[in-house]
C-alpha cells in the first residue's frame, strides 16, 4: 500500500479546522489516516448541513471489518429463523459497577471487590460514591432482577426471544436467574455461536461490542438499560434507518416504584400500571 500519511485531529474541533488543517492535507496526500475519530467534531455549533453529514458518515459510510460484518448477519439469520427478537443492553459487567460504583443487589464480598477495582486505577478520579444515592437519581444501570420486573410489568411477552448485548454480567448465572426465569429464550453471542466463530474476537472487548452493536441494529425492539454511549448512538442510528422501537428506560422513576412494589407498597397491577405511565 506504500505511505500513509497519519495523524490524529483535534478533539471537539468545529468546522473551520477541517477546512484550514485537514483540507490541505488531503489535497497534498490524497489519502490520510486519521488514527482517532472519537469525538473530533463539536457536536454543537455546526450548521445542518454538515450535522447532516456526520450522520451520514458515522451510519452509512463507515464500516466494520468484513469478518464483524459477516458474523453480524450469521448472528441476525439465527435470530430470524426464530421469530422476532429484543435486544436488551444490559450494562451489568464488572468494571461498569466497579467505576460508577453501583452496587444494589451485591453482597458485602461483591461490594469489597467492586470498591478495590475502582481504587487500584489512579486516572479514575471519583473513589467515594454513595451507591444508594445514584440509584435514586437514576444514575445506575438497572439491575438484571430490577430488569426482570420491569419488562414482566411491560407485559413483554414471555416467548419473545432476548438477546443480551453485553460482556460477562457481574455475579453470572446467579445474578440472572431472575431474568432468566421470566423470559427463558434469553440468547447470547456465546450461545448462537460457537467457540471457533467467536475465537478472533476474544480478548477483543470491542470487536465483541461491535458484534452486538450490528445485532442491536437490526432487532424489532432496543431497550438498553443504561444511557452509555453505545445505547445512544444504536438509539441515533436506528432513527437513522427509519422507525424502529426503542424503549428508553427512565431508571429514576422505575427504581423508586421497584422500591414500593418490594416493600410492599404497590400492588402488582398498580406497579405494572405505573411503569408503563412512565
Amino acid at each position: 500500500m506504500g505511505f500513509v500519511y497519519s495523524m490524529p485531529p483535534i478533539s471537539w474541533s468545529d468546522i473551520s479546522y477541517y477546512h484550514n488543517q485537514i483540507l490541505p492535507l488531503i489535497q497534498k496526500y490524497k489519502v490520510i489516516h486519521l488514527n482517532r475519530t472519537d469525538a473530533r467534531l463539536a457536536n454543537n455549533g455546526q450548521s445542518l448541513d454538515v450535522q447532516k453529514l456526520r450522520c451520514r458518515v458515522n451510519f452509512n459510510a463507515l464500516r466494520f471489518t468484513p469478518q464483524i460484518e459477516e458474523l453480524g448477519k450469521r448472528v441476525i439469520k439465527l435470530l430470524r429463523q426464530n421469530g422476532p427478537f429484543i435486544v436488551l443492553h444490559l450494562r451489568y459487567e464488572m468494571d461498569m459497577l466497579a467505576f460508577s460504583g453501583c452496587t444494589q443487589g451485591c453482597n458485602n464480598d461483591e461490594v469489597e471487590e467492586l470498591t478495590r477495582m475502582r481504587y487500584a486505577y489512579p486516572w479514575w478520579k471519583e473513589k467515594i460514591i454513595n451507591s444508594d444515592l445514584k440509584r435514586k437519581d437514576g444514575l445506575c444501570p438497572l439491575t438484571p432482577e430490577e430488569t426482570a420486573l420491569i419488562l414482566r410489568a411491560l407485559d413483554i411477552d414471555k416467548n419473545y426471544q432476548i438477546y443480551i448485548a453485553a460482556g460477562e454480567i457481574y455475579g453470572g448465572d446467579k445474578r440472572m436467574a431472575s431474568l432468566a426465569a421470566a423470559y427463558p429464550k434469553l440468547v447470547r453471542k456465546e450461545t448462537l455461536l460457537g467457540p471457533s466463530d467467536l475465537g478472533f474476537f476474544q480478548n477483543h472487548s470491542s470487536q465483541m461490542a461491535a458484534l452486538d452493536y450490528l445485532v442491536s441494529l437490526e432487532s424489532d425492539i432496543f431497550i438498553p438499560t443504561y444511557d452509555g454511549n453505545m445505547a445512544k448512538v444504536v438509539q441515533g442510528h436506528r432513527r437513522y434507518l427509519g422507525f424502529k422501537q426503542t424503549i428508553l428506560l427512565d431508571r429514576r422513576l422505575l427504581v423508586d416504584l421497584i422500591d414500593q412494589y418490594n416493600n410492599g407498597s404497590l400492588s402488582w397491577i398498580q406497579f405494572s400500571d405505573a411503569v408503563k405511565e412512565t
